[in-house]
């Protein structure tokens, strides 16, 4: 099979892992805000399931340090991927807007 095809298999799965690592963080940190506002809408006090919050805090951490580890992959095998001569980016990514130069100057009217 050839590589840029091997390469774009691998990358695709890479670019779902990525993104469920994040969706998953945005469900965890979602989560902690609606357990906190159900606390106070309940009106219990700041004790009540403060270890349910202490293991959700940490599961959100580990979400973090994953979604740290995928980057380092994502590094990693972008240097493979030079290693092994595949320069083509088969699936349209770019990167996103705040890590490209932009050398436009846009106007707009104030006042």
């Amino acid at each position: 099979m050839e590589k840029a095809f091997v390469a774009q298999r691998v990358a695709t799965k890479l670019f779902s892992t990525e993104a469920a690592v994040d969706q998953a963080m945005v469900e965890a940190t979602e989560f902690m805000a609606d357990l906190l506002k159900a606390r106070q809408d309940v009106k219990v006090s700041l004790v009540f399931a403060d270890e349910a919050q202490v293991k959700l805090m940490e599961a959100i951490k580990a979400l973090s340090e994953a979604r740290s580890a995928m980057v380092g992959v994502h590094n990693e095998l972008a240097e493979a991927q030079l290693r092994l001569g595949v320069r083509t980016k088969m699936n349209g990514y770019m990167k996103p807007n705040f890590l490209r130069h932009n050398n436009t100057t846009e106007m707009r009217e104030v006042g």
